[in-house]
């Protein structure tokens, strides 16, 4: 996969989390994401600057220095369009692996598949 298309991903995995839960913490969102915090943090600012997310207080919070990460209109279209790119790829992906699994089961005596 190409570097363009990881980040692609990852942005549309960030965009996903944030706009179901905007208060997602950097720590969190590095973890469910599989990144380092620094990354996230990385990650973040750049989907600031390009005007997809912007910072808001974490309301229910004691302490006010922590943010939510509130989708723009901007971002909630780049997630759309985010969504539709990673759908079509995953779905190409499902067809050629189901072709290589049904090329794969003509290659066995019998067509027999241990279920085990």
């Amino acid at each position: 996969m190409t570097r363009s298309r990881l980040q692609e991903d990852m942005h549309f995995r960030i965009l996903r989390l944030l706009q179901e839960n905007p208060e997602m913490s950097q720590r969190d969102l590095a973890k469910a994401v599989g990144v380092s915090v620094g990354r996230m943090n990385y990650v973040l600012n750049a989907l600031v600057d390009k005007g997809l997310v912007k910072l808001g207080n974490f309301t229910s919070a004691k302490d006010k220095r922590r943010y939510a990460y509130v989708l723009t209109p901007k971002g909630i279209a780049k997630r759309a369009a985010l969504t539709r790119s990673f759908l079509a790829r995953k779905v190409a992906e499902y067809e050629a692996l189901r072709e290589e699994i049904e090329a794969l089961c003509l290659e066995l005596p019998d067509n027999a598949i241990d279920q085990d």
